[in-house]
């Protein structure tokens, strides 16, 4: 069979068991006042990523270029519970974009109603700058997560963001950057929620051996 081969990260993280065993438990014992969100960032071109898409027998859908190529970044947070997604856009991908998009779910989940806000992120370095490390210290509800290193399919925003380049930027059409951001927002805000399970390597075998030993720890020992 003639099929288009796949990029694969090496996803050899020594850590990835108790990561995601850690990550596993936080989601299975989420309280009432607690919230658990998955973050990561996305690069919106104005030149258009091309893919496969439906077209009539013989024929082939032209996309033409928009002669200079712009980008903006999107960092984006899924609440696994509610389905919902809180984004900021800025023209670059730094740690402000992260505090940005921090400071945004601050304001959504207030202190009067939730007392515990995990946020799960990858290990790039606008996580860990020295600015979001004052801003967590600064904002003690909040509790910082990480994922085990090369292993996007334990992220579950990245299906929703594969959702949104079939649904909005593969194959787009638009010639001003500020069309294709507001399409962005548009499908976002519309087209959710996304109610999307851990995927099935929080559940292998070693995870849940590790799930185990973890459940028999004090809380304060994982969270």
């Amino acid at each position: 069979m003639w099929k288009r081969a796949q990029l694969a990260a090496k996803d050899n993280d020594p850590e990835r068991t108790a990561k995601l065993a850690r990550i596993r438990r936080i989601f299975e014992r989420l309280g009432p006042r607690e919230a658990l969100l998955f973050a990561d960032e996305l690069a919106l071109h104005l030149l258009p990523k091309v893919g496969a898409q439906w077209m009539p027998q013989g024929t082939q859908v032209e996309v033409m270029t928009p002669g200079r190529n712009e980008q903006r970044h999107l960092a984006g947070a899924l609440d696994l519970h509610t389905g919902r997604v809180y984004h900021r856009l800025w023209f670059q991908k730094v740690n402000g974009l992260f505090l940005d998009l921090l400071t945004l779910l601050d304001s959504v989940y207030p202190a009067q109603r939730w007392d515990r806000i995990y946020v799960v992120a990858h290990n790039d370095k606008i996580h860990k700058a020295k600015l979001v490390e004052r801003w967590l210290t600064q904002h003690s509800r909040f509790r910082l997560l990480f994922l085990p290193t090369y292993c996007p399919r334990a992220n579950p925003i990245e299906r929703c963001f594969g959702d949104l380049h079939d649904k909005v930027t593969r194959n787009h059409r638009r010639k001003r950057m500020r069309d294709l951001v507001a399409d962005v927002g548009r499908h976002l805000i519309r087209n959710g929620p996304w109610h999307y399970r851990l995927s099935e390597i929080y559940y292998a075998a070693e995870v849940t051996r590790a799930f185990k030993r973890q459940a028999a720890l004090p809380s304060s020992a994982v969270a």
